[in-house]
């Protein structure tokens, strides 16, 4: 959808842009459940089809960086050209931090693929 959009002139505003969380701990919840991830039956509907292998790569890029798996996945998001905000929905000072603190960081090309890379298109359900 970017290119289209960037073809025609149009802004882009991304709804839930960390998946409701999904791209801010690692998959295994043990290493980092919190009881929306835990209890949000509207997010295992949205991503139960998820491309697990984006999850891992922010992990395995925030720790190489030491930064918050938020952080780069907002990176990713806002090194997008015609993204022009993002609703991220901050329920804890930590979230805005992390929003924050995503615009110092510049993903490089390389990392910037292997976020991509994984992802597959499909259909979503309301």
């Amino acid at each position: 959808m970017i290119p289209l959009c960037h073809e025609e002139g149009l802004g882009i505003i991304p709804w839930s842009p960390l998946a409701r969380g999904v791209l801010t701990r690692p998959r295994d919840k043990s290493k980092g459940a919190t009881t929306r991830s835990t209890n949000d039956a509207y997010a295992d509907r949205l991503y139960a089809n998820a491309d697990w292998g984006i999850v891992d790569a922010v992990e395995r890029i925030a720790a190489d960086r030491g930064v918050p798996m938020a952080q780069i996945g907002l990176a990713w998001l806002l090194s997008k050209r015609d993204v022009t905000a993002p609703i991220v929905g901050a329920t804890k000072i930590t979230h805005l931090q992390d929003a924050i603190g995503a615009l110092d960081i510049t993903l490089s090309a390389d990392e910037i693929a292997s976020l991509e890379a994984p992802y597959t298109p499909k259909a979503v359900e309301f």
